[in-house]
């Protein structure tokens, strides 16, 4: 049934062209019509001598802030860095659109700050790693 079909990785070209995120747009377009491209949210965060010290990386399709990574420096925690970047982060969602954010986040991560940023968890899988869970997150931002 699918021996008339080739199968092989995306070449750069083929990555560049995005054309099948395009073809998954058109898609859905058809379903919910048409919505913005995603778009980056990315800050970084770097001391005096140019060391980087903290980052969030993210980005806003269909109206969601997903956040990828937010990391602070072990000696940069507790200080505000963390808040710092999530609310810049959130602030660019709503920039570009976003009406709520969502993340994950592992259990020996930062669940705990996330909660006190506003954020709620709605999903679990427990043991995603053994004795692990992955929490899932989100937040609106209105």
């Amino acid at each position: 049934m699918l021996s008339h079909l080739t199968f092989a990785p995306p070449t750069d070209d083929d990555l560049r062209a995005g054309t099948l995120g395009r073809q998954m747009r058109e898609y859905n377009y058809r379903f919910v019509g048409e919505y913005p491209a995603q778009q980056p949210v990315r800050l970084d965060a770097r001391d005096a001598q140019g060391r980087l010290v903290g980052g969030i990386r993210g980005f806003v399709f269909v109206y969601w802030l997903n956040i990828d990574v937010l990391w602070v420096a072990d000696d940069h925690r507790g200080q505000g860095l963390g808040t710092h970047l999530l609310g810049w982060a959130e602030a660019q969602g709503r920039t570009l659109g976003a009406h709520h954010a969502r993340l994950d986040t592992f259990e020996w991560q930062a669940r705990g700050f996330y909660i006190q940023q506003g954020y709620a968890e709605f999903a679990r899988i427990e043991d995603y790693l053994p004795g692990q869970y992955l929490a899932f997150m989100k937040k609106p931002l209105a």
